[in-house]
């Protein structure tokens, strides 16, 4: 896979959880914190997710980005809603993702919203199923999307023009 070129995009970031993190030495507890974090460039279709830790949170904050930075995905867009449906899974989190009319709006859950807002659709249907854990779903969300063909890629693939594919 290319790495995305992110000079020329504006890239907006969203926290969507913060956790204080606790590991058990023998002196008592070592607190960290952990962020992850959307970054996304709404105009252009790309969106990225990443996590960070640390013993303060803007370090935290700040790793999660370069994170999310190193990881952009371009969605596929058509309009303002995505080509197909589709369900993502990452670990016991799935979400399914279903194109929606224009005007609808984006029906989602807080972690799953700030991705797909971060990517610039518009219009979509969703529903979390399994596992509410923010990070999973977030990560659920981003194969979701990886997953999406447009209608050019499909007939690339089977060797058939667009018209006959869409009838």
């Amino acid at each position: 896979m290319a790495r995305i070129d992110i000079s020329n995009l504006d890239l907006k970031e969203k926290v969507v959880s913060l956790n204080r993190v606790a590991k058990v030495v023998k002196g008592g507890r070592n607190f960290r914190f952990s962020a992850t974090v959307v970054v996304g460039d709404p105009e252009k279709g790309y969106v990225g997710v990443g996590t960070g830790k640390s013993a303060e949170i803007p370090e935290a904050i700040r790793k999660a980005v370069e994170d999310a930075k190193k990881h952009l995905i371009k969605v596929p867009v058509v309009g303002t809603t995505i080509p197909h449906d589709t369900i993502g899974v990452f670990g016991a989190g799935k979400v399914l993702l279903k194109p929606a009319k224009e005007g609808t709006g984006v029906i989602a859950g807080g972690p799953v919203r700030a991705v797909l807002e971060s990517a610039g659709i518009k219009d979509i249907l969703t529903k979390s199923l399994g596992s509410a854990n923010s990070t999973n779903m977030v990560y659920a969300t981003i194969e979701g999307l990886k997953s999406l063909k447009t209608a050019e890629e499909v007939a690339k693939l089977r060797g058939i023009p667009v018209e006959q594919l869409l009838g």
